[in-house]
């Protein structure tokens, strides 16, 4: 982890990939006092450059398949036992949770263990994929709901395990003055894969297993192409740590009491992307049962209110990462980022309409979009161990996704036992304010 002390480089405002920035004494920025005279400008460096054009489309790779997967299983589990559909879309989610959970760990700790002519992450990256996509394919194939939450489990488990390597390449290239701005790609690539996967499967509505196919062969070779062109260092030379079932538990726990900021970092992503997915998923029941819109228009509306949040998304995702470079401050704005997804929630229970459904997803997304973009940069500042940058990232990915699996069959739970919809709304509110608060005790970064 890089020291948060040393004087801090004046930022300039961003501009494209290629734009140049500020050059600072050191890898770190000070997030306090600006110099009195502006740096020498430097571009982006050119090992960086791949890197940086395929993050916003690799990062969406996992949350457009996540986001695939949850809009066709809720379709699916709606045709195959309508009356049980909550409870069958709160099943196939949690026991997928369980590999979400085992997944990122286990990647963490098999890639910073890897050593290969290809380096340690892409080989990691393309074997999660190759699991998910053919995980896709076979779920398009589902007929019952054991089956479907089978091969739910298995797209869970490759497209987390290909989460892991990838976030490691975030403290592996990325120096401290450029986190921001890959931050922000990354976030836009993850916001908009969650929104465009449910309108992408919409159009598959009536084909579900080519819908599946589809999407699946195309993340398959985004991924190819990606780890085809990000070249890395042979580093079978290089020493590393044997493998036992006690690191990998180990890689399960990190001490809170020791590393404080990376808990509370954990805690309020856990809580506010908890509080994001209590809701997408169930995006289509909500309509039906709680607004009162007919089947078969809720199937094509569905997906579309999830576009009508795309402009926030841009809009705050483009703005707070390179803001919170230019100020040298994180924490304020992921704290506004998780108030604006409560206000959000709000909205739906004053207001029970299609408009008020749309004006909250928009609010959200604000909030949303505004905290993604920093929180990256914030954690891979808290980090414990910088030998282990796969494993404690592959930990603290769980906080990311895992809300995705668990948040279904949570809010399943809160349909089920208090009757309707209101909970829910109302549980957001309060999971996503818990979550703009944690970011407060964290003391290595402001």
């Amino acid at each position: 982890m890089e020291p948060t002390n040393r004087p801090a480089a004046q930022a300039e405002p961003i501009t494209p990939l290629t734009a140049s920035i500020p050059a600072s004494s050191g890898e770190a920025m000070d997030l306090g006092r600006p110099p009195k005279e502006k740096l020498p400008k430097e571009k982006l460096p050119k090992d960086l450059r791949v890197l940086f054009r395929f993050a916003p489309f690799i990062s969406a790779v996992p949350f457009l398949a996540f986001s695939a997967t949850n809009y066709f299983a809720a379709v699916q589990a709606q045709e195959i036992d309508n009356a049980g559909k909550v409870s069958a879309l709160a099943l196939i989610s949690g026991v997928s949770a369980f590999a979400a959970m085992l997944a990122m760990p286990l990647a963490g700790v098999l890639t910073d263990r890897t050593r290969s002519r290809f380096g340690s992450r892409r080989p990691w990256i393309l074997i999660g994929a190759l699991i998910g996509s053919v995980a896709m394919i076979t779920a398009g194939l589902s007929t019952s709901i054991a089956t479907l939450t089978l091969a739910v489990v298995f797209v869970q488990f490759g497209f987390n395990a290909f989460g892991a390597p990838f976030s490691a390449l975030l403290p592996d290239r990325v120096p401290t003055r450029f986190r921001g701005r890959y931050s922000t790609l990354v976030g836009l690539g993850t916001l908009v894969a969650g929104v465009l996967g449910a309108i992408i499967g919409s159009f598959f509505v009536t084909m579900i297993p080519i819908g599946y196919a589809s999407i699946a062969g195309v993340l398959l070779l985004l991924t190819v192409w990606f780890v085809v062109a990000l070249k890395d260092k042979d580093n079978r030379g290089e020493p590393r740590q044997p493998f036992n079932v006690l690191a990998f538990l180990k890689a399960f726990w990190v001490n809170p009491i020791k590393f404080p900021d990376f808990f509370w970092g954990f805690l309020g992503r856990f809580l506010l992307f908890g509080g994001f997915s209590l809701l997408n998923t169930y995006g289509l029941y909500i309509l039906q049962d709680y607004i009162h819109v007919p089947v078969a228009e809720s199937l094509k509306l569905a997906p579309l209110l999830g576009l009508a949040t795309l402009p926030t998304i841009l809009i705050s995702t483009s703005i707070a990462g390179p803001l919170s470079d230019r100020i040298g401050k994180r924490k304020p704005l992921v704290l506004a980022g998780g108030l604006i997804i409560a206000m959000g929630a709000l909205v739906p229970i004053v207001a029970p309409s299609v408009l008020g459904i749309i004006i909250s997803g928009m609010v959200v997304g604000l909030g949303f979009g505004t905290f993604i973009s920093v929180d990256q940069a914030l954690m891979s500042s808290v980090l414990p161990d910088a030998q282990r940058f796969g494993t404690d990232l592959g930990v603290l990915n769980i906080a990311s996704t895992l809300p995705s699996v668990v948040g279904p069959a949570f809010a399943g739970f809160i349909v089920l036992t208090f009757g309707g919809y209101l909970a829910l709304y109302i549980a957001v509110v309060v999971v996503a304010l818990v979550g703009a608060l944690a970011v407060l005790p964290i003391k290595s970064v402001r």
